[in-house]
């Protein structure tokens, strides 16, 4: 199984690229002159932020994991091409270097066959406390910069407005 490793990575970042409504999720890692771009959905990015959260709370005690200042904010970096879609995310806490590893793989490894195991794409990236928890907190900054939710429905808000199911289709 081919995999690309920062372990740790200078940057490694959530972004999007597109207008809301129509946008395209990224992780991005870089590091010794590489850079690494996958795209994957929005819930995808979302679940990660709140599993990453999760684990740092239940095995990161006594470690700091505040990061110091606003976090990175600046855009990805280009050019923005990815490398695979992303299929099956993993996580995992290594309690003997107490960092957290994030997996992104192509196709789901478990139900490869062996013959296949060459053909799935994996970026693996190393973690600290600290930068994984910047790292959640740009995912949720991330999602939540999308289209405003109908004070209705819930439901996001295209900028031509939507039909929403409360006011029984009805557009204003």
């Amino acid at each position: 199984m081919p995999a690309t490793v920062f372990d740790p990575p200078e940057r490694f970042v959530a972004g999007t690229v597109g207008p809301p409504g129509g946008r395209t999720f990224f992780l991005q890692a870089s590091g010794e002159g590489r850079l690494v771009s996958v795209s994957l959905e929005k819930v995808q990015v979302s679940v990660l932020a709140d599993r990453v959260n999760e684990l740092l709370d239940a095995h990161a005690e006594g470690t700091a994991t505040e990061p110091l200042g606003g976090g990175d904010t600046e855009p990805l970096a280009t050019p923005i091409e990815d490398e695979f879609r992303v299929d099956t995310l993993a996580l995992a806490w290594d309690p003997a270097r107490n960092v957290l590893v994030i997996e992104c793989h192509d196709q789901d490894p478990e139900e490869t066959e062996e013959a296949e195991e060459e053909a799935v794409q994996t970026l693996r990236v190393v973690l600290s406390p600290v930068a994984a928890r910047a790292f959640a907190r740009r995912c949720g900054a991330v999602v939540s910069a999308g289209r405003p939710s109908c004070p209705f429905c819930g439901q996001p808000l295209d900028p031509t407005g939507h039909i929403c199911p409360r006011a029984n289709g009805y557009r204003r």
